[in-house]
């Protein structure tokens, strides 16, 4: 099978390694891909916003499957266009894609689906969005509602904060993602995702884990795209997963369904826990990044089986062979990340790093330059290991790091805190 990976991060790393390790893969493609994958695969220079050209693509290069990595394409209907084609393809459609590129619209469906949640105002003008804050009282969130690559989220400790907050919005820092905003009740508790492959009419449950959204050790300073993650998270228990899957992500595939708009691909359920009852905090429509790489080190193969299965509605078919291992990512990001940072430091060392079924850095921001890896990106790196426990993963992960020769770059030392 020729297949063709949309993206150039760590996800999309990851998701190309699972994938080479099916027999099932004759060739495969990734568009626009970076200077890890370059190593593993074919890259392609494609616009992967523009629909038609990755359609024109796919039928010069006989791509028989294509895997979209980021929210991006599947928010502009890349999708759509590639199923409008015949081509068969991993990913939502546009109009499924809302549940991430628009918090009101999610909120909305929730609503439907009687599926426990945050609390929420939604507001399309700064005066409103202000009197509920002053209403309501602080901590609280306020979300820019459309896409902002995982930034329009601040988590206001403070009244004054959250004013701030929307003004911010409202004034163009989150570009068009924040022309509406919403604001939400502040949910106590612990922070896990949960992965779940859906086909349109079934759902399957692929696995959990969770990521450290905050730049700093012990979850301070600025919120990120993560800085590293691991699998699987332990509290989302059997018992909690299963409340998830019933009381939240079923609901919301049937009003999917109901509403003309069947819900086909990954979705990424945002879980926030407490006394044992887990409540939606968002969807994201695609795998997330980091938590990708721990599943993808921990699924292998099979990732490639079980997402073809989800593209060609055979779901029902399917059961996940998980092995009984724990695994772990720590990002390596530029120094100032989330704020400013330079790119095109040289990262020394890479040559050295073992790559085995247990142990691989992905690359998410690199560029290969007269022959060095530099740095092209705020998370450069994405170091990963397994092991048979928790402690021995992150052990595996934190001697990889130690090998990296890069000044300009710095990770989190206590990825797995939490569960450790």
């Amino acid at each position: 099978m020729n297949i063709l990976i949309l993206g150039s991060g760590g996800r999309e790393h990851s998701i190309a390694w699972a994938v080479m390790q099916n027999p099932k893969c004759d060739k495969l493609i990734v568009a626009p891909g970076n200077a890890g994958i370059a190593a593993i695969a074919d890259c392609a220079d494609l616009d992967i916003l523009n629909g038609a050209a990755v359609v024109n693509f796919a039928e010069e290069n006989a791509i028989e499957f294509v895997i979209v990595g980021p929210e991006a394409p599947l928010a502009a209907g890349v999708a759509d266009r590639l199923r409008e084609a015949g081509v068969l393809v991993f990913g939502p459609s546009e109009a499924a894609a809302r549940l991430e590129a628009s918090k009101s619209f999610t909120k909305e469906v929730c609503d439907a689906a009687n599926a426990p949640t945050a609390g929420y105002g939604h507001f399309t003008d700064a005066a409103a969005a202000k009197a509920y804050i002053q209403q309501q009282g602080a901590p609280i969130v306020v979300k820019a509602d459309g896409l902002a690559a995982g930034k329009g989220v601040i988590v206001a400790m403070t009244e004054a904060e959250a004013l701030d907050a929307v003004d911010d919005m409202f004034g163009g820092e989150f570009g068009a993602a924040g022309a509406e905003v919403v604001i939400e009740e502040f949910m106590e508790g612990e922070e896990a995702s949960y992965f779940v492959l859906c086909d349109g009419k079934d759902a399957l449950p692929i696995g959990t884990a969770q990521d450290h959204k905050r730049v700093g050790d012990g979850d301070t300073g600025p919120n990120t795209g993560g800085m590293g993650a691991y699998s699987p998270a332990p509290v989302l228990t059997d018992e909690i997963a299963q409340k998830a899957m019933d009381e939240i992500v079923i609901p919301t595939m049937n009003v999917m369904a109901a509403r003309g708009m069947p819900y086909q691909g990954v979705l990424y359920v945002g879980l926030m826990i407490k006394d044992g009852q887990p409540r939606l905090v968002e969807y994201n429509v695609r795998f997330g990044d980091p938590e990708c790489q721990v599943l993808m080190m921990r699924l292998g193969a099979q990732a490639l089986d079980l997402m073809q299965a989800a593209a060609e509605g055979s779901l029902a078919e399917m059961r996940v062979n998980w092995a009984d291992d724990h695994a772990m990512t720590v990002v390596m990001a530029a120094n100032g990340y989330p704020g400013a940072y330079e790119k095109g430091s040289e990262i020394k060392g890479l040559n050295a790093l073992p790559e085995t079924s247990s142990e691989m850095c992905f690359h998410a921001g690199t560029l290969e330059k007269d022959g060095q890896i530099v740095a092209n990106g705020g998370r450069v790196l994405n170091i990963t290991a397994r092991g048979a426990t928790l402690a021995e993963a992150q052990k595996r992960a934190y001697a990889m790091v130690d090998k990296v020769d890069w000044p300009q770059g710095f990770c989190r030392r206590d990825i797995g805190w939490r569960a450790l």
